[in-house]
């Protein structure tokens, strides 16, 4: 969006519509996206231990499923689009969007898992990577400056500030370590809705893009390559890639902004927001 954005203070009972306003939700909300929030990451605990080589894909993806449906919720992803999965898997150089299947995890993978259950009307949006058997130290050392990347933008997250300076901070720290920052793909505002204003981009430049302000909800999911930045999409219309087949890392939280800063909706209650998962 443009610098001509429009703010709009909802009410976190009524409809939410797509209408291009970067929406400000009151206590309510805040309470609402607490619980989705949450669900999100007590899924991606629960995930840790059954990350492992010679596990399908296919297999996580069913038990996302079970444990959303479990909690009372329902997996956002299933049936958004045509999309028939309930998170997304994403394996090395699968930037976004990797589809489960019958492809079984092999020792040295890095692996993204993307869910979103949908709780009492809010969405909780967050992905983490998880390493697979005996990984190499450069794909590890990727994860741990993606996740570096992930909350140095988010410690940019409070009023006052812009959407520029979360992407600045995240491409400076990537660019930094020689790394290349995904453009094609960025995170969004969220809430009743599970995409909505703003677009949350990456990369960018201090002090430009809307200014943050209390009550505005949205994801921050950095996709970091080990290559160059540039993607392509398959034939699936679903899975990106790597150009250069390079390794690609990615961490997602929901966030909220709070009078005085941010609360991270999706933080892991068991302290487990990045490997290893001990």
């Amino acid at each position: 969006m443009s610098g001509m954005n429009q703010y709009q203070v909802v009410d976190g009972s009524e409809q939410a519509l797509r209408d291009g306003t970067i929406k400000l939700h009151g206590p309510e909300a805040f309470e609402g996206m607490r619980k989705a929030g949450l669900l999100a990451a007590e899924n991606l605990d629960a995930l840790a231990p059954l990350v492992q080589p010679g596990v399908t894909t296919q297999a996580l993806d069913n038990f996302v499923r079970e444990f959303t449906l479990d909690h009372g919720a329902v997996p956002a992803t299933l049936g958004y689009r045509g999309y028939a999965h309930s998170c997304c898997i994403s394996i090395n150089h699968v930037v976004c969007h990797g589809i489960p299947s019958d492809k079984a995890l092999k020792d040295g993978d890095i692996v993204n898992i993307d869910v979103t259950p949908l709780l009492d009307g809010w969405h909780g949006d967050s992905s983490r990577m998880f390493l697979v058997g005996d990984v190499p130290l450069k794909a590890r050392r990727l994860v741990d400056v993606t996740h570096e990347c992930l909350m140095l933008g988010i410690a940019e997250a409070r009023p006052g500030k812009h959407l520029g300076d979360i992407g600045a901070a995240i491409q400076a720290h990537a660019e930094a370590n020689r790394y290349g920052v995904v453009r094609e793909f960025c995170g969004h505002g969220l809430g009743r809705l599970f995409h909505d204003a703003p677009e949350v981009v990456h990369a960018g430049r201090a002090g430009t893009g809307p200014e943050l302000r209390p009550g505005m909800f949205f994801t921050i999911e950095p996709m970091i390559n080990l290559g160059k930045p540039a993607v392509k999409l398959l034939s699936d219309g679903w899975t990106a890639v790597t150009r250069d087949k390079s390794l690609s890392a990615q961490f997602e939280h929901s966030i909220g902004i709070t009078e005085d800063g941010c609360e991270i909706f999706t933080l892991s209650p068991a302290g487990r927001d990045k490997p290893p998962y001990v």
